[in-house]
């Protein structure tokens, strides 16, 4: 089958199966895939960020992968000239960019016009020191005060965002949704795919990824990475199951009590994915547990 002219972007949830669908779908469109998912783009986290294998790849190019290491920060900005750019040699060499993750802004930083202001150090460690003295929930409260509209669309736990947006109010003397893209016509033409399951089985799927990545040696990964440097990455120390296996590491090592902390938090964040990419009208959603889901999106690409 021919490659399409037009970016495919597959969203939803974590363990929803994006992955595996976008490998099929680059498979039969001449395509190549663009990592969406902030946490795969730092090296040596494999394991707990369900990085396929070089094998599972089957030798389709994969790009925006292992570019970070876990002292760097993520950055959305540097993320959208990059996957951008990406997008465009794909294109301009005629075959599929198949974009694929669950970073809902990251998605957005491709498909949507995002606008990133400035930046001010002296305004953006004054939040950061206020978020450590009274967490994300006060600063959330302030932001909807300031900006009820961005208070909408930054979850109350994503403290790095609430600080963003304070700063960004602060030293532009606008409100930070200002900056948020209006709904429209996604760029490259991006015909959006969302992935989903129902709840339950979600919370199953994620218990068991859980289970295997900590049998597949997260633990000893996280070690590593902690020689790295990964308690002084402020990105990649965030990431679940990093988080909660560092903090053993430095407490009482009861690794059991990571996992499930981790489970609770990974299926916790499952349902703020699912309410983040259902607010957009946009994407066309499938059961991702349809024996004929890769038929049925085939067929909604090609018609």
């Amino acid at each position: 089958m021919p490659s399409l002219s037009h970016l495919v972007a597959i969203v939803g949830p974590t363990a929803t199966g994006k992955s595996d669908l976008a490998i099929e779908l680059a498979a039969e469109f001449d395509g190549e895939v663009i990592n969406a998912d902030a946490m795969q783009l730092y090296r040596g986290m494999d394991i707990g960020t369900a990085k396929l294998s070089p094998a599972h790849c089957r030798g389709i190019p994969h790009h925006l992968l292992d570019v970070l290491d876990v002292t760097e920060t993520a950055s959305v900005a540097v993320y959208q000239q990059q996957a951008r750019s990406v997008v465009e040699d794909v294109l301009a060499r005629g075959r599929t960019p198949v974009l694929v993750g669950g970073s809902g802004l990251y998605v957005q930083a491709v498909v949507d016009d995002l606008t990133f202001p400035g930046t001010d150090p002296r305004v953006r460690h004054k939040y950061e020191r206020e978020l450590v003295q009274v967490g994300p929930a006060e600063l959330h409260r302030r932001l909807r005060d300031l900006d009820p509209a961005a208070a909408e669309a930054i979850l109350t736990s994503n403290g790095r965002r609430i600080v963003r947006a304070l700063e960004v109010i602060e030293i532009t003397g606008r409100p930070f949704s200002a900056n948020l893209p209006k709904p429209g016509p996604p760029r490259y033409g991006a015909v959006l795919i969302g992935l989903d399951r129902p709840a339950e089985d979600l919370d199953d799927r994620v218990d068991r990824r859980v289970t295997q990545m900590f049998d597949a040696g997260l633990v000893d990964e996280v070690r590593r990475l902690a020689e790295e440097g990964l308690r002084h990455g402020r990105t990649a120390s965030r990431a679940l199951g990093y988080q909660q296996v560092l903090a053993e590491l430095d407490g009482a090592g009861d690794m059991v009590a990571a996992a499930a902390e981790t489970a609770k938090l990974t299926r916790r964040f499952v349902r703020r994915q699912r309410s983040w990419f259902r607010r957009d009208a946009r994407i066309h959603w499938f059961d991702a547990a349809d024996p004929d889901l890769v038929s049925n999106v085939r067929a909604l690409l090609t018609t």
